[in-house]
């Protein structure tokens, strides 16, 4: 190892699959809050999310000489990170409210808000996170993963388990739909 090189994902895990429990935390850490936002979008709550990030690490840990070298690592862990959350939500027998934390913006020249403009701001978002609820899972999961999540078409595949084209199809037939429920002519 080279003296103060930072070490990349492929060298952690390789590290971690040489039973570096280091190595494994640092990819954990690096990993943990994209994990929970899938998990929480798929749970609906931070209990179960949080449940289901930490038992996806435990089971993407033994599968860890199962992962492809080279690979990039964030799709092939989200992956597992949804199926756990969907195997936890199935479990559970409930449907719970999709609850985000929307990220607080500061408008373009970083002015703060005016109360005005951050109570409507608020309504807004309130108005389009109940619109996305009312959404089928389908549609909520995929328009979550594009847009509040900001993954890509590829990693959104990967974490909902379909094909790239699929993820295009499906967000376009889901954005039309959230239109519909917000009541505004399709653009």
């Amino acid at each position: 190892m080279v003296v103060g090189r930072p070490l990349t994902e492929h060298d952690l895990v390789e590290r971690a699959r040489g039973g570096d429990a280091t190595a494994y935390a640092a990819l954990v850490r690096d990993h943990e809050e994209i994990a929970f936002r899938i998990a929480y979008v798929i749970c609906g709550n931070a209990a179960d999310a949080e449940e289901a990030a930490q038992e996806a690490f435990v089971k993407a840990h033994r599968a860890l000489g199962r992962f492809r070298s080279g690979e990039p690592l964030r799709p092939w862990l989200l992956a597992i990170v949804a199926n756990e959350a969907r195997n936890r939500r199935r479990a559970a027998g409930r449907r719970e409210g999709l609850a985000l934390r929307a990220a607080h913006e500061l408008p373009s020249g970083g002015a703060a808000p005016s109360p005005e403009g951050r109570v409507l701001a608020a309504e807004q978002r309130a108005e389009l996170l109940a619109a996305l609820e009312r959404l089928n899972e389908s549609d909520r999961l995929v328009l979550s993963c594009r847009y509040l999540l900001e993954l890509g078409e590829e990693e959104t595949a990967e974490v909902l388990s379909v094909r790239r084209g699929t993820v295009k199809s499906r967000t376009a037939r889901a954005l039309a739909r959230l239109r519909a429920e917000l009541g505004e002519e399709a653009a």
